[in-house]
């Protein structure tokens, strides 16, 4: 198991109720894919945010990532909605 910072942006913090929280992740979350499957594991608040995870937007020690992107060594995930233009 390994141990990631998780910080949460806009809507996906405010449905989830917390904007950052430390979590220990099972050896099964390789990818930010499937971190985002897990992540809706954890109760009614994650999946009501991450209901739609193909638009969740994913950074890895701030830079963005596909969903493909492997998590190993990384410290900090932040995950966020579509960027809006205006």
């Amino acid at each position: 198991m390994a141990s990631v910072d998780l910080v949460y942006f806009a809507w996906v913090r405010e449905r989830i109720g917390r904007g950052e929280e430390t979590l220990e992740l099972p050896d099964s979350v390789v990818t930010a894919g499937d971190l985002l499957k897990h992540l809706k594991t954890l109760g009614e608040e994650y999946e009501t945010a991450l209901e739609h995870e193909n638009v969740i937007r994913v950074a890895f020690n701030q830079e963005h990532v596909d969903h493909r992107e492997p998590i190993a060594g990384v410290r900090e995930i932040a995950l966020f909605p579509p960027m809006t233009g205006g």
